[in-house]
């Protein structure tokens, strides 16, 4: 399957979305934080970054942008995985440079479906509802 990348601070949400993941196949790269991300992205080359908005430090908009200005990652889906869901919200997340986002609390029952969708190349930024 493919290798993922889950930037996310919380034990319990990092341990869910890796649990499901890897359950479906998935090989799982995590990062704690937005630097450790961005450096492991570099590394690592995976598939698809799963990355959540409200990080220590540097948050989920700036691994994004950052994430973007190199060339060697900047195909790579960016799918934000967050509780942000507001009025304006998903267009400051696209703005960011992420292709999409997922509302928090994640389905277990639905999450690896929804993954799927970006993988090989099925969805492009912004097009997904």
């Amino acid at each position: 399957m493919a290798k993922i990348l889950i930037i996310e601070d919380n034990e319990q949400n990092l341990y869910l979305e890796s649990f499901i993941l890897q359950k479906n196949g998935h090989e799982i790269v995590q990062a704690r934080n937005g630097e450790t991300g961005i450096a492991l992205a570099a590394k690592t080359r995976p598939a698809l970054i799963l990355l959540d908005i409200q990080l220590p430090g540097m948050d989920g908009y700036t691994v994004a942008r950052e994430l973007r200005k190199n060339q060697t990652l900047a195909h790579i889906p960016i799918i934000a995985v967050t509780s942000y869901a507001m009025t304006g919200d998903r267009d400051r997340i696209l703005e960011a440079g992420c292709t999409d986002y997922i509302e928090k609390p994640i389905n277990p029952d639905t999450f690896h479906l929804e993954i799927a969708r970006y993988l090989n190349g099925g969805v492009t930024r912004g097009t997904a509802a």
